[in-house]
């Protein structure tokens, strides 16, 4: 059996969420030496736990949102005598990480500006100081490729009324950063291509995290395929991106989505 992944390592920030552990296990299975990264806490030591003897696995705390933790990340991987060609700027504060730690979804009108900059802080200028770190670190050096993780609302507005009752909901920032982040994946495709390396988007939809039914039927009715993603389908896709095959696509946002954006 070909792995997919056999000869690339990838670094990976936000690894710990229910996408990012899957992209964890997943890239291991198919050959790659991972690079997992997070704020230190419960998913943090989940994963390090799973993977921690696997010598093909990595871990290293990581606040994107830290300037000085950022700058000092590939250094720091490039020392332990890793080379990093496949990035996936995965970090995000979203609605359900939100929930995990009992924080309140005000309305609109109610949203503090600290909490709408501490969000465009983790989701859009985190994944910008990733990418400028590569352009000092490693990019030119040897090809490589950054996937930008967006999401189903990056383009299309939220449907609010799914989420009435609900102990969660969409909010502004979230979708105001996702949408950026392909912007600054566009503009990078161009910037990079001369240097040999890629950059595509990856836009998830909505993924199935111990929603209730009810929330499943709600937005099942707004999809093609009538039901929500499984982690590993959003996976499936993002291999693609991470592997050889991808090496002539590059500035482009892939929808696995269900059909959502298509309607």
């Amino acid at each position: 059996m070909v792995e997919q992944l056999k000869g690339r390592t990838v670094f990976i920030t936000g690894s710990g969420g229910v996408l990012g552990s899957t992209y964890v296990r997943r890239m291991l299975a198919e050959g790659a030496r991972v690079i997992g990264s997070d704020l230190p806490g419960k998913r943090a030591e989940a994963l390090v736990e799973a993977h921690g003897g696997n010598p093909d696995f990595r871990f290293y705390p990581l606040d994107v949102a830290s300037e000085d933790e950022v700058t000092a990340i590939f250094q720091r991987i490039l020392t332990d005598g890793w080379e990093p060609n496949v990035v996936l700027n995965n970090a995000a504060i979203t609605g359900e990480l939100l929930m995990g730690a009992g924080q309140p979804f005000p309305d609109f009108a109610d949203l503090k500006l600290g909490d709408w900059e501490k969000t465009l802080r983790t989701n859009l200028t985190g994944p910008f100081l990733i990418a400028r770190q590569m352009d000092r670190d490693i990019v030119g050096k040897w090809p490589c490729t950054l996937i930008n993780v967006a999401s189903m609302y990056a383009l299309n507005g939220a449907h609010h009324r799914i989420y009435e009752g609900m102990p969660f909901k969409n909010f502004s920032a979230y979708g105001v950063t996702k949408a950026g982040i392909h912007g600054l994946t566009v503009w990078l495709a161009g910037y990079w291509a001369p240097r040999g390396a890629t950059v595509n988007t990856i836009a998830p939809g909505a993924v199935f995290n111990n929603h209730s039914e009810e929330f499943q039927r709600r937005v099942g009715e707004l999809i093609m395929l009538d039901r929500m993603a499984k982690p590993d389908e959003i996976a499936d896709a993002m291999l693609f991106l991470a592997s050889a095959q991808a090496g002539y696509m590059t500035g482009q946002m892939v929808n696995v989505d269900g059909g959502f954006s298509a309607w």
